[in-house]
C-alpha cells in the first residue's frame, strides 16, 4: 500500500498500514503541505523558503534541503542509500510530490465530490456520507494564517459546503426530509449567507409537513440577506415561497424523480412475471442506460450483459437472443477492448444467434447482431469485424432507421484502422454521426460524433476543429448527464499542451500526470492499462529525453513497443536490438501511428534497417497526419517529419 498524505484537517502523512508517519517539526510539515498544495508541480527552493520564513535567516536554502531530507526518509524508511527518492523528488529548482491521485485526502474529495452528481440517490447518499468523512477538520488547520494556504483553504471549505449540501438533497430526493432537518438547520446556522442551505431547508421543512416552518426559515432567510448584506433573495428563493405559499404540486415528494422510478419499478415488479422475456428485455434496456451513467455502472452494467446474454440463450428462443444481445448500442470510441475475453464471449453469442435466425427477414436484429460483432471485435484486425461493419451499415441504410444506422457506424468505425492514415474516412463518419443524431434526437450518439471529429480533426493538425468539438463534447455531456466524456476532453486538453512546442516540459508532464489521475476509477481499463507511462514516453521523445527506466512503469499492454527504449535509455543495447526484432505489429486501433513511430525511433537509434523499413512502410498512408494525435490523448508530432528520418537513414545505406 502506498504512503498516504492528508490536508483536510492538521497536515498527516500514514504508511502502507495506516499508522501515522513521525513528520517531525512544523517546518517539516510546511514543506509538505506545501508539496501536496502544488499538485505535483515543482515547487521552486527559494517559493519555499519565501513560504517558511517572513525573514528568511542565513541558511535558509540548506534548511529546506535538510527539512525535504528528513521527510524522505520519514516517508520511504525502507529505500536503499543513493536510491533516488520516489515521493518527494527533485526536479530543476526544486521539489516536487508525486502522490497518487488516491493518497491525498483532498484530491479525493474533490473528485468524489464532483462524480457524486452522476449517482443515483440512493448511491449519493452514501457516496456522500463517506466524503464527507475525510474531513478530521479545518483544511490545513496547522497554516491556517499562512498567506500561502488561503486560497486553496477557501476553495477546499466552498467544496465541502456543496457537498453538505448535495447530502441535504439526497435526502430530500430519497423521500428522508424529516430526518434531514436537523443538519440543514445547523448548517444555516453557521452559514447564514448561502441560499441553497436556506432553500433545501425551507423545503425539507416542507416536505415533513411543516408549512409554516417553511416560511418563516424563507422570511428569515429575507431578513439576512437585505438587512445584513443589502441583496435581495436570488430567484430560487423568491420562487420557493411562492410555491410553499400556494402548495405548488411539484414540491410534493411523490413527483420527486426517485419516487416516481420507485413507484414505477414496484408497477413492474407487481404485474410482470419473474423470468419473463419482457423482464429480460427490459433489464438490457436498464443495463444501456446503466452503462453511461458513470465508472460504477459501466462496469456493472458490463457484467450483467453477458448474464443476460447467457439466461436469453437458455430459454432456447433464437430471436429473443439476437434482440437482447443487439439491444445494447451503447456508443464506443475506444479501440482496446475493456475487457477481451469478455468481448469474444459476446462475439461468439452473436454468430450463434445469427445462425439460429430464420434465414429471411429479421433484417434490423441481424444488422443489430453485425454491429455487435464489429464493436466487440475491436483492435482484433479480425477480416470477419471488418465484414460484419460494412453489413450491417448496408442494411441499415436500406432500412432508413436512424438509430440502427447510428449503431451501425459506431462499428464502422471500430474497424476503419486496418491500416494507417485513416483519419479522413473516420472524420466523415464523425459528422455523418453528428448530422445524422441530431436531426433524430440520439444524445449518446451525438457525443460519439463530436469525440470521433476530435480524434479526426487532431490527427489532420487541425486544433480549432478539433477544439470546437470538444467544447461540445462537454456541453452535450452535462445536459445529457455522460460523465465518462469528461475523460476524453480532459486527455484531449493534455494533449493540446504536450503538443505544443512553446509549453514548457514540466508544464505538459503535469497536465498529462493530472489527466491520468481522472483515469482512476474510470471504469476503462482498456482506455487506462499502460496509457499514462506511453503518454510520458512520447512526451519525452519529443523533448529528445531518453525513456522512463523505473521498473514500477506500468506499460500495460504497450510494453512490447517501450521495451527497446527503455533498453536504450539503460545502456543495454544489444538487448534493445533483440527487444525490437521481436517487436510485432501494432493492434488495429488509435495508437498504431504512435506505435509505429517508437518502433522507427528505435530502429533509427539501433541501426536496424529492416524495422525501418517495416515502419516506413506502414507509417506512409499517415504521411500528412500528427503521429497518434488521432487518439485524442498523445501525440508523437507529424508522421512527415519521422517518415523523412526513416527514408534518409535508409537512403544513407
Amino acid at each position: 500500500m502506498e504512503v498516504e498524505f492528508g490536508v483536510l484537517g492538521p497536515v498527516a502523512a500514514w504508511d502502507g498500514q495506516g499508522e501515522p508517519v513521525a513528520l517531525k517539526g512544523p517546518r517539516h510539515r510546511a514543506v509538505l503541505a506545501r508539496l501536496v498544495l502544488a499538485r505535483r508541480r515543482v515547487v521552486p527552493v527559494d517559493r519555499l523558503v519565501a513560504d517558511l520564513w517572513d525573514d528568511p535567516p542565513p541558511g535558509a536554502v540548506s534548511a529546506v534541503r535538510t527539512f525535504v531530507a528528513a521527510l524522505r526518509r520519514a516517508l520511504e524508511p525502507r529505500r536503499e542509500p543513493r536510491a533516488p527518492a520516489r515521493l518527494i523528488v527533485t526536479e530543476g529548482p526544486g521539489y516536487a510530490l508525486r502522490a497518487g491521485a488516491d493518497t491525498v485526502d483532498a484530491w479525493r474529495f474533490e473528485r468524489e465530490v464532483a462524480d457524486a452528481d452522476a449517482l443515483p440517490a440512493p448511491a449519493r447518499l452514501e457516496h456522500l456520507r463517506r466524503t464527507l468523512e475525510r474531513w478530521r477538520g479545518p483544511a490545513y488547520a496547522d497554516f491556517a494564517a499562512e498567506p500561502w494556504t488561503r486560497a486553496e483553504r477557501t476553495r477546499l471549505t466552498e467544496l465541502r459546503l456543496h457537498a453538505v449540501e448535495q447530502y441535504g438533497q439526497a435526502r430530500l430526493d430519497l423521500g428522508r426530509a424529516a430526518e434531514a432537518v436537523a443538519d440543514l438547520d445547523a448548517h444555516t446556522a453557521e452559514h447564514p449567507w448561502r441560499e441553497d442551505a436556506w432553500r433545501l431547508l425551507a423545503l425539507a421543512l416542507y416536505r415533513s409537513g411543516r408549512q409554516g416552518d417553511a416560511l418563516a426559515v424563507l422570511r428569515r432567510a429575507r431578513t439576512l440577506l437585505v438587512e445584513q448584506l443589502g441583496v435581495d433573495p436570488g430567484p430560487r428563493l423568491r420562487r420557493l415561497e411562492q410555491d410553499v405559499l400556494h402548495h405548488a404540486d411539484h414540491l410534493s415528494p411523490d413527483t420527486a424523480p426517485e419516487h416516481v422510478w420507485a413507484r414505477a419499478s414496484a408497477a413492474f415488479d407487481r404485474t410482470v412475471a419473474a423470468g419473463s422475456r419482457a423482464r429480460l428485455e427490459s433489464t438490457v434496456g436498464l443495463l444501456r442506460q446503466l452503462a453511461v451513467t458513470g465508472a460504477d455502472g459501466l462496469e456493472e452494467a458490463r457484467r450483467q450483459r453477458t448474464a443476460a446474454i447467457a439466461a436469453a440463450e437458455e430459454l432456447g428462443d433464437p430471436e429473443l437472443t439476437a434482440r437482447v444481445i443487439g439491444a445494447y448500442d451503447v456508443p464506443a470510441i475506444w479501440t482496446r477492448s475493456d475487457d477481451p475475453a469478455q468481448a469474444a464471449r459476446v462475439v461468439a453469442a452473436a454468430e450463434r444467434a445469427l445462425h439460429a435466425l430464420p434465414a429471411h427477414g429479421h433484417e434490423a436484429v441481424r444488422a443489430r447482431l453485425l454491429a455487435t460483432i464489429a464493436l466487440e471485435s475491436r483492435g482484433t484486425g479480425s477480416a470477419r469485424a471488418r465484414h460484419a461493419a460494412r453489413e450491417a451499415e448496408r442494411i441499415a441504410r436500406r432500412l432508413g432507421d436512424a438509430a440502427l444506422l447510428a449503431f451501425t457506424l459506431n462499428g464502422v468505425f471500430m474497424q476503419s484502422f486496418d491500416r494507417t492514415g485513416r483519419a479522413p474516412e473516420r472524420d466523415a463518419v464523425g459528422a455523418e454521426l453528428i448530422e445524422l443524431s441530431t436531426r433524430h434526437g440520439l444524445a449518446g450518439f451525438e457525443v460519439l460524433g463530436h469525440l470521433i471529429r476530435l480524434q479526426a480533426r487532431s490527427a489532420l493538425n487541425d486544433p480549432p476543429g478539433a477544439d470546437t468539438h470538444a467544447a461540445q463534447v462537454d456541453r452535450l455531456a452535462a445536459r445529457h448527464e455522460r460523465p465518462l466524456a469528461d475523460v476524453f476532453t480532459r486527455w484531449y486538453r493534455a494533449m493540446r499542451l504536450a503538443g505544443d512546442d512553446r509549453v514548457p516540459y514540466d508544464t505538459a508532464e503535469a497536465a498529462l500526470r493530472e489527466a491520468a489521475a481522472h483515469l482512476d476509477g474510470s471504469g476503462m481499463p482498456g482506455l487506462a492499462a499502460g496509457l499514462p507511462a506511453l503518454a510520458l514516453l512520447c512526451l519525452r521523445q519529443r523533448h529528445g529525453l531518453p525513456a522512463p527506466t523505473g521498473e514500477s512503469t506500468d506499460w500495460g499492454p504497450y510494453e512490447p513497443w517501450a521495451r527497446p527504449l527503455v533498453l536504450l535509455a539503460q545502456d543495454r543495447t544489444a538487448e534493445a536490438a533483440a527487444a525490437l526484432r521481436r517487436v510485432p505489429d501494432p493492434p488495429a486501433d488509435l495508437l498504431m501511428e504512435a506505435l509505429w513511430c517508437l518502433t522507427g525511433r528505435a530502429a533509427l537509434l539501433l541501426g536496424d534497417h529492416t524495422a525501418m523499413r517495416r515502419a516506413r512502410d506502414a507509417l506512409a498512408p499517415a504521411s500528412a497526419e500528427l503521429a497518434g494525435a488521432g487518439s485524442g490523448v498523445l501525440t508523437l508530432g507529424p508522421v512527415g517529419d519521422h517518415l523523412d528520418a526513416l527514408g534518409a537513414a535508409l537512403d544513407r545505406r
